[in-house]
């Protein structure tokens, strides 16, 4: 590697890194399974930046390979069967305000697991959207047209919305 993809992947380090970690445990509900996912998404930055040759910016760079892997990590844990380790078993909650702890860690989490059902694509479109990424951003980084990233913006928010409206029916109804 060469001193200026060595700067370059430190500068990337520093900008994104929360941002990638957030986005593998978007993408990952097990907490070592995403820690591994951003370990990856780290791997492919440092090898692309070989590559990286300035005609987009160093932000759509970094959030295309991460996107990238990802969207490999999904289609690969997709094809796998479906298992809770026990190690998911969260402990009890602590005294302070256990119902409202409770109520808005089990919102976040549908709302997580909503998100993780989404097809790739609109997965990416999503974080990147709640990462405050403007659509034209996340055109870029998607390959999607504006047009497009805010529709499906819109499409995902209504139908997280509706997830919830329909939930809060039925319990007033029971």
């Amino acid at each position: 590697m060469t001193e200026q993809t060595e700067q370059l992947y430190r500068q990337a380090g520093e900008q994104f890194a929360p941002a990638l970690a957030r986005l593998a445990r978007s993408v990952e509900r097990d907490a070592d399974k995403a820690r591994d996912l951003e370990q990856e998404m780290h791997c492919a930055l440092w090898s692309s930046l070989a590559r990286f040759d300035g005609r987009c910016a160093l932000k759509t760079w970094v959030y295309r390979v991460a996107h990238n892997v990802a969207a490999d990590h999904v289609a690969r844990s997709m094809r796998g069967p479906q298992r809770v380790p026990l190690e998911d078993i969260d402990c009890l909650p602590s005294p302070a305000n256990v119902e409202a702890d409770t109520a808005e860690a089990l919102v976040l989490a549908q709302v997580a697991e909503l998100i993780r059902r989404l097809p790739p694509v609109d997965t990416q479109v999503i974080v990147l959207w709640l990462e405050g990424e403007s659509a034209a951003a996340i055109a870029e980084i998607t390959g999607l047209s504006t047009g497009a990233v805010n529709v499906r913006v819109h499409r995902i928010k209504t139908l997280l919305a509706s997830h919830f409206t329909e939930t809060d029916q039925a319990e007033t109804a029971v």
